[in-house]
C-alpha cells in the first residue's frame, strides 16, 4: 500500500505501508533501541504515538506470544527504514506485519527515518496524520488540525484494566518463566498502563501482586492496608500528560499521607511528583530507548537503562525528596526517595523489557521498603 504522511510543521511525505491500512493520528517519537521491537510496540505507554525506530532493520525476528507487554497495541503505528517481511527465530509465531494486522495498526517503511529522527530532535515531538486512504496534503492538514492533541486525551482510561485481577507469573529466564517463591507480602498495583514484565519482576521480588484499575479509590486501598491485606502500593507506567490526571493525583496524595510504602515507575514517578505539589513538565522530544546512562548518586555506579517518557519531574522536587538518580544524557532527575514518606520512584524502566538488566535492584529495594 502507498501511504501519505503529514506533520504539523507542514512536512508532507509518501512511503509504503504494511500491516493495517486506514487513517491514523498520533505524535511522532523516536526510539533508539537496537532490539526488542515487539516489547516496544506493545508497551501501553506509547498510546497515541507513532514510534520512529532509529534501528534501520525491523521485523527480522518476527513476533511471538511471550514478548507482549500488553494484550493490545495502543501505539498509533510504527515507522521504519526497512521492514523485513521474512523472519527467522525459533520463538517466532508470526511476522510483524501479521501482528500489526491482528491489532489493526499501521506500519510505514521505505522511509528516511534518519531525517525524521533529526527533525524530531530539532523541532520536538510533532503531531502527525498517516493515511492509506487520503493523498491530499490539504485534506490531511485539515484533519490533523481538527484532531485532539495528545496532552488533551486521557489515554490511561483506555489502557488500564477494567477489572481487578491477580498476577502470578514470574520472570522469564530465557527458556521459561521462573516459578515464584511463596510471597511474603502483598502489593496493590494501580494500572495506569502497566507492562507485563513489571508485574513479572514484582513477583520475582517475592511479592504477591494484585492489579487494580486506574480509578481505584485511595480509601479502598488504605482499608486493605490497615487490615493487613496489602502491604504496599505500586504506581505503574502509562501514557499521556500526567497533569490532566487530577483525580488520580488526589488519590495518590491520600495514599502518601496514609504512609503506605509505594514505588512509582515512569508515569507513576511523575504522578507522585504532582501529588506532592511539584508539577511535571514536557521535554522537547522525550527519552525513548534502551541505552540511556543513569548515575545512581548513592552508589556512584552508572547504569544503562531503558527509557520511555515525554514528561519529567522538576528539580524543585529536592525540597521534599532526596534525588537518587540522574540521567547522564540530559542531567534530568531520574529517581527520588521522599524524605518523610516510605516512597521511592524512578523515571526509567528497571524491568528492562526491552533493555539492560542493571536497574532491576529497584524491585528488591521496594520489597525491603515494605
Amino acid at each position: 500500500m502507498k501511504a501519505f504522511i503529514y506533520l504539523e510543521n507542514d512536512v508532507f511525505l509518501s512511503a509504503k505501508a504494511f500491516g493495517c491500512g486506514g487513517t491514523f493520528f498520533g505524535e511522532l517519537v523516536f526510539n533508539t533501541s537496537m532490539s526488542g521491537y515487539q516489547e516496544i510496540v506493545s508497551d501501553p505507554s506509547y498510546a497515541g504515538q507513532f514510534i520512529v525506530f532509529s534501528m534501520p532493520e525491523i521485523g527480522i525476528v518476527g513476533t511471538n506470544d511471550d514478548d507482549n507487554e500488553s494484550k493490545e497495541i495502543f501505539a498509533s503505528g510504527i515507522l521504519v527504514r526497512e521492514f523485513s517481511s521474512t523472519f527467522s527465530n525459533y520463538r517466532a509465531k508470526e511476522s510483524l506485519e501479521a501482528y500489526l494486522k491482528k491489532h489493526k495498526k499501521i506500519g510505514i517503511c521505505e522511509l528516511d527515518t534518519r531525517f525524521l529522527v533529526k527533525l524530531i530532535r530539532d523541532s520536538g515531538n510533532l503531531r502527525a496524520i498517516i493515511s492509506t486512504e487520503i493523498s491530499s496534503k490539504e485534506e490531511l492538514r485539515e484533519k490533523l488540525l481538527a484532531s485532539k492533541r495528545i496532552d488533551e486525551v486521557n489515554f490511561v482510561k483506555e489502557v488500564s484494566t477494567k477489572n481487578r485481577y491477580g498476577h502470578e507469573q514470574g520472570v522469564w529466564n530465557g527458556k521459561t518463566y521462573d516459578k515464584p517463591q511463596k510471597a511474603k507480602k502483598k502489593i496493590a498495583v494501580i494500572d495506569y498502563g502497566v507492562k507485563r514484565n513489571i508485574l513479572n519482576e514484582l513477583v520475582g521480588a517475592n511479592l504477591a501482586v494484585e492489579v487494580f484499575p486506574y480509578d481505584v479509590k485511595a480509601d479502598e486501598l488504605i482499608s486493605l492496608f490497615k487490615k493487613g491485606e496489602i502491604h504496599g502500593v505500586f504506581l505503574s507506567n502509562g501514557p499521556g500528560e500526567p497533569k490532566i490526571l487530577k483525580n488520580e493525583i488526589a488519590e495518590i496524595r491520600k495514599l502518601a499521607e496514609a504512609k503506605i510504602p509505594m514505588l512509582g515507575i515512569c508515569l507513576g514517578h511523575q504522578l507522585l511528583s504532582n501529588a506532592f505539589g511539584y508539577e511535571t513538565y514536557k521535554m522537547k522530544f522525550g527519552q525513548h530507548g534502551a541505552n540511556h546512562p543513569v548515575i545512581n548518586l548513592e552508589t556512584k555506579k552508572v547504569e544503562i537503562t531503558a527509557q520511555n517518557h515525554n514528561y519529567n519531574v522538576p528539580e524543585e522536587l529536592c525540597e521534599v525528596a532526596v534525588i537518587t538518580h540522574r540521567n547522564l544524557f540530559g542531567d534530568n532527575v531520574e529517581g527520588v526517595r521522599y524524605k518523610d514518606y516510605p516512597v521511592i520512584s524512578v523515571q526509567h524502566h528497571p524491568e528492562s523489557s526491552s533493555g539492560p538488566h542493571e536497574s532491576k535492584y529497584i524491585f528488591e529495594e521496594f520489597a525491603k521498603l515494605i
